[in-house]
């Protein structure tokens, strides 16, 4: 088979046909990237002293940019275009040295703007802002950001659901002008890569962005488990905040599309976990009733108007809601939790391997990354057979490469996937 680019391989894969190797993502999205402090020790060990620090792009989980340098190092073959502002609510841009709690240098946004905690921690402001209440904590010696609960009293007589659609709406001019940058970038790009874009707006009641770490004083309903008991006891309330969120989801969607064409190959809409580790979060009745319906619809436009692909990340044991993922339209699922349960990979295959891409699970990132090098190096081997065969599997790990994976471990992940592809 003749050597594809990245972009053919990624095309071809998500096209559930066979490629010339497994098409491999690590740092595309913010599902599937590897935490600063990996990705530091990665470029001293592939690149040397002259490597360029590496950047936090997405601090809430402290991820940093997988750029050109160490993509090529690693045989990475996806690039992600994401939104103009990071989840505290200000741009990465203007960067400046900093320092992790392992020691570890890197640069961060101008607007990363952190205070000591009592616990000699970090407090994350929103928009950098210093002045308002702090949005995030991380624990001294921790690796990523908890999102701190800013809920103000609840008073049912008088919910109003435009409170919770306070960061919801259509682009702003400064909006489009960054993804008119976007596309020059790409298309200045010469290494014909593929892409990933991570629509923002579009994920339903992701609990990573109901407590609106961007916001400064944040509205409506905000606590976590506040939230979830707000989907069974108040769907009137959900619903009237999905329904206009769409709205807005739909127009900008058909924006980007009009602007990326096939530039792009897959879109991320949604991070909303519907799984633990051993059972659904919420039943299928709830997923049809109160999510399938806006799922359905961005995922009919996107496919209506485009060539895109789309990928729904869901922790857990989600097996029994993918039949529903792929009648509402989902054609990538991530990160194929293999450890959960009812998500043995060979069945997952083999039900589902022709209608849906499998975009994660190669490695266990809760125990086998920090078992030893071997153990590493043979679950790699036995996902990439399991799940690339006839395409239809990107190769990446269960969730993001943590900050305190052994780095030999993960060097370990690496040469396994090389050595599938000889």
């Amino acid at each position: 088979m003749k050597t594809m680019t990245s972009r053919e391989r990624l095309i071809t894969t998500l096209n559930h046909r066979q490629p010339d190797r497994v098409c491999v993502d690590f740092g595309g999205t913010w599902i599937s990237g590897i935490h600063t402090s990996i990705v530091h020790q990665l470029k001293e060990r592939l690149i040397g002293p002259a490597a360029q620090p590496a950047r936090v792009h997405e601090p809430y989980q402290m991820l940093a940019e997988v750029d050109a340098e160490l993509r090529a190092a690693l045989a990475v073959d996806v690039i992600g275009v994401w939104p103009r502002k990071t989840i505290f609510g200000y741009e990465a841009t203007d960067w400046k040295p900093f320092t992790l709690f392992d020691g570890t240098p890197c640069l961060v946004p101008g607007n990363f703007n952190v205070m000591p905690a009592p616990d000699h921690g970090w407090l994350m402001y929103p928009e950098g802002d210093r002045t308002a209440p702090p949005s995030a904590h991380m624990p001294k010696n921790g690796f990523f950001f908890d999102t701190l609960i800013r809920q103000e009293p609840i008073d049912d007589d008088h919910l109003n659901p435009q409170d919770n659609l306070e960061e919801f709406g259509l682009f702003t001019a400064e909006d489009i002008a960054y993804y008119r940058q976007q596309v020059e970038l790409l298309d200045q790009d010469a290494t014909n890569t593929g892409v990933v874009l991570l629509a923002p707006g579009t994920a339903f009641g992701d609990i990573a962005l109901v407590p609106a770490p961007f916001l400064k004083h944040p509205k409506g309903i905000r606590d976590i488990g506040e939230w979830y008991m707000t989907t069974a006891a108040r769907p009137d309330y959900v619903h009237a905040i999905f329904e206009k969120q769409c709205e807005f989801a739909l127009q900008n969607l058909a924006t980007l599309i009009d602007m990326f064409g096939d530039r792009v190959q897959a879109v991320v809409t949604t991070g909303t976990d519907f799984g633990t580790q051993n059972s659904l979060f919420i039943s299928i009745d709830t997923y049809r009733k109160l999510f399938k319906p806006y799922h359905q619809q961005l995922n009919d436009l996107i496919h209506r108007k485009s060539n895109w692909k789309t990928f729904i990340h869901s922790c857990g044991a989600v097996g029994p809601l993918i039949p529903e993922f792929i009648e509402a339209g989902f054609d990538i699922l991530n990160p194929v939790q293999c450890s959960a349960a009812g998500m043995d990979p060979v069945m997952l295959k083999q039900q589902f391997g022709s209608d849906i891409t499998f975009w994660g699970g190669c490695i266990n990132t809760q125990h086998t990354m920090y078992e030893s090098p071997d153990a590493v190096y043979r679950e790699v081997r036995e996902r990439i057979d399991i799940f690339n065969k006839d395409g239809g599997f990107v190769c990446n790990s269960v969730h993001n490469i943590q900050g305190n994976s052994p780095i030999e471990n993960v060097l370990a992940m690496f040469k396994a996937i090389k050595d599938s592809q000889e």
